[in-house]
């Protein structure tokens, strides 16, 4: 093969390595959003897996009369630094629509090392919001009311992400903490693991790509979470 033929070829094979997982696939075909780590990071490639969710997977956390169906969600696995600086595995329920975006969010994180406490899908804990804040889970979907309100949440959308709820907490108009093991990080002059503050590269992952952060908000303020209606 002549060289300029072999370039070409080259260039092709590069280009369709690029594209998998940036094109979308058949409802019933998983997707993989790879990247490999930096020199020197000392981590594994970072390692998204996008697949189709059943309203069974979903369990409490999806019913009929939901807003969305179970095929308008996926569920992403994906690589996380913890808390004890080692490299875990897990999982997000959200729109179909984000799920690449979503992947890619969390890989900035992942290489920036951003510590999480856990990630679990929300039917882990009965589908209650409470009890999933209480353990400090970064979760995504689940049909429910705003907090306080009855109309959809974002996250009954699978358009909203809560990370690490202990160390950024919601704070209601009358001042109530949510969870209430979270009081103490309602300081946020401090620079604790795991805590988000605005500029940084946590903030900056989502809201560089068009998401709203509610530790910007004026009432209530919610700096553990993410949205992009």
């Amino acid at each position: 093969m002549r060289l300029r033929t072999r370039v070409f070829a080259l260039i092709t094979l590069t280009l369709s390595v690029v594209l998998v997982g940036a094109t979308p696939a058949p409802a019933s075909t998983a997707r993989t959003v790879e990247y490999a780590a930096p020199a020197g990071s000392y981590l594994p490639p970072y390692v998204a897996v996008i697949k189709p969710v059943t309203a069974k997977r979903l369990a409490s956390s999806w019913r009929e009369g939901c807003p969305v169906g179970p095929d308008q969600l996926r569920l992403v696995s994906l690589n996380f630094v913890g808390f004890d600086g080692a490299v875990h595995r897990g999982e997000l329920v959200v729109n179909a629509d984000l799920a690449t975006e979503v992947a890619r969010v969390f890989a900035d994180l992942y290489f920036g090392r951003f510590p999480i406490q856990r990630m679990e899908t929300i039917e882990k804990y009965d589908s209650d919001d409470d009890a999933s804040m209480a353990a400090n889970n970064t979760s995504a979907f689940n049909c429910r009311p705003i907090t306080g309100g009855t109309a959809w949440s974002n996250h009954s959308y699978g358009r909203a992400i809560d990370i690490n709820t202990v160390q950024n907490p919601y704070i209601s108009r009358s001042g109530a903490v949510y969870p209430p093991n979270g009081a103490t990080y309602v300081d946020r002059t401090q620079n604790v693991p795991g805590m988000i503050h605005a500029g940084d590269a946590t903030e900056q992952a989502f809201t560089t790509r068009g998401w709203t952060w509610g530790g910007f908000w004026d009432t209530p303020i919610d700096y553990q979470h993410f949205e992009k209606p």
